[in-house]
Parts: C-alpha cells; structure tokens; sequence
C-alpha cells in the first residue's frame, strides 16, 4: 500500500509541473480551425504584372477576392501526430493575418518549403513572409495583397531580410548600399533609415537556413519599436524607430499591429507558431541597440 500510495503522490505533482511545449508564457496561434486568424486574398499575378490593378480582357479593372473568401483553399491546416501544420499553397497572392494585434512579443515559429511555385515567381526562389506590426487594409503596397507592416522576409537564402511595406520605415544597423549592391545588415554597425522612396530593402548579415526540406526555426522579438530578426538562434538583423510615413511626410510609431503570413507564389509549411508577451527587451540582446 505504501508503494502504491508514493506511486500517486510522485505522478500526482509530475502533472503539476509545466509543460516546455504548453508553458504558460506562450499563446499558442495555430490550431485546425485556424480560430485566431483570419484571410485576404488579392490576385493571380502574371509575370508582367507593373504595380497596377489589373484588368480583364476588355480593359475593365478586376476586383480582389477580398477578405475571408478563400474558396481554394491557399491556406489550410493538415493535422500531423505532432500538432498542427498550416500549408499556404501560394497559388494566389495574400495573406493569413491575426485576428488581435499585438505589441511587445517574442513570435517563434518553425517554416519549410514545399515543392510547387506559381506564376509570377515559377523561375525564382521560392518566397513568404512574416508582416508585422500590420495596420489597416490589405492590399496597400505594391501587389495589392497586404497591410502596411514590417517585414521579416522568409525567402531562400534570404531569410530575415527587410522589406518595406507600402509607407512603412524603420531603422536597420546596416552596411550602406552602393548602386546595384544592396544594403548589409550588420551588428556593428550604424543604423541606417530604410524607408519608401529611398533604401527600402535590407539583406541579412549571413544565411542560417537550415537545408532544403528540413524545419527553420524564425524567431522575432518586438519590444518598443525596436526588433530582431533571428534564424535557428542567429541575429541575422537589428532594427529600431518602427514607424511610417503619411502623405504629408509625418512620421508617426508603428509599435503594434496584427501578424501576417504571406501566400506570394510558393508552397510553404509552418507549425509550432506561438508568442509570449514581453515586458522588456530580454537582456541578452539589449546591448544591440
């Protein structure tokens, strides 16, 4: 009886212990139903596509599929042993985007490619994203399919490069560009002003993607606006004074906003998506800044 008694007590407080996978610090985003996101979808791009809207065969404008129509399924859950998987087929070009915003977060999350590409980008490197601090409509850059944000791109061989999205800026710790060379990001050095109309794109300081068909772990850290962008462990990008620009050249903080995956032309898997809230940037990373 005493045996049987420790037996309890023993399995009784290892169900008490919290669990590394299910912690409470982490809100878990990705469930089957996709319940904490919502969905816009944009256009079939072509690969002459010039930034406008585009139009049928008689010249008349075509309309975007629009918010929450996603009959073709581009984004969807497959239900694996370990959890949840989301496949964006990339077939049309959108976004996945979260239902709350959010301010002040660690996100981390795993992506792997799949193997179809679609047009505009059947000859190029296959491409996703993760937008954030995303405010307003989609549809407000250059493709029409997403929100002004901040981009911590997932591309091959370029993940967690910076983007500019429609009047976004930011400030990024960065070798200058020069001509056709495009800028560096680099711990060491200066911050540079990365903004619509001047440098609007950022390469990461080194390539830490881990080998085709394997999981990368993507991990960004917003705090104040301030961000990092890291990959399998790696800072690859220091950013800070996230902000945008209005039509009459105010610049306003872009600190909070909703996150949003990108369908741009490639099948991309991600699972194990989750954020913990911050209430300072963690110490080991506040000597970047």
């Amino acid at each position: 009886m005493k045996r049987i008694l420790l037996l309890i007590t023993l399995f009784s407080s290892l169900i008490l212990l919290p669990s590394m996978n299910q912690s409470d610090e982490w809100e878990l985003l990705l469930d089957k139903n996709l319940t904490q996101w919502e969905n816009y979808l944009s256009y079939r791009h072509k690969s002459d596509y010039n930034g406008k809207i585009p139009k049928d065969s008689l010249g008349t404008p075509i309309q975007p599929i629009g918010y929450n129509k996603d009959n073709t399924h581009v984004f969807s859950v497959m239900n694996e042993p370990s959890g949840p998987v989301l496949k964006v087929s990339g077939e049309i070009y959108g976004c996945l985007f979260t239902k709350k915003s959010y301010e002040n977060y660690h996100l981390k999350l795993q992506v792997k490619w799949g193997e179809k590409k679609f047009e505009p980008r059947v000859n190029k490197g296959r491409d996703s994203g993760i937008l954030y601090h995303s405010i307003g409509e989609a549809g407000a850059e250059y493709f029409r399919s997403w929100m002004l944000s901040q981009e911590f791109q997932i591309m091959e061989g370029h993940t967690g490069d910076f983007w500019c999205q429609a009047n976004s800026a930011i400030d990024i710790r960065s070798f200058p560009s020069e001509g056709v060379a495009s800028s560096v990001a680099d711990e060491k050095q200066p911050f540079i002003t990365f903004k619509k109309g001047s440098d609007y794109y950022c390469m990461r300081s080194g390539n830490y993607e881990s080998p085709a068909g394997e999981w990368t772990t993507i991990e960004l850290i917003c705090y104040q606006g301030k961000s990092l962008h890291i990959v399998n462990g790696h800072v690859v990008m220091v950013l800070k004074n996230s902000r945008y620009i209005t039509p009459e050249g105010k610049e306003v903080p872009l600190t909070s906003g909703k996150i949003q995956l990108q369908s741009e032309a490639a099948e991309v898997f991600y699972r194990d998506i989750r954020l913990k809230p911050l209430t300072a940037m963690p110490k080991a990373y506040e000597k970047l800044f």
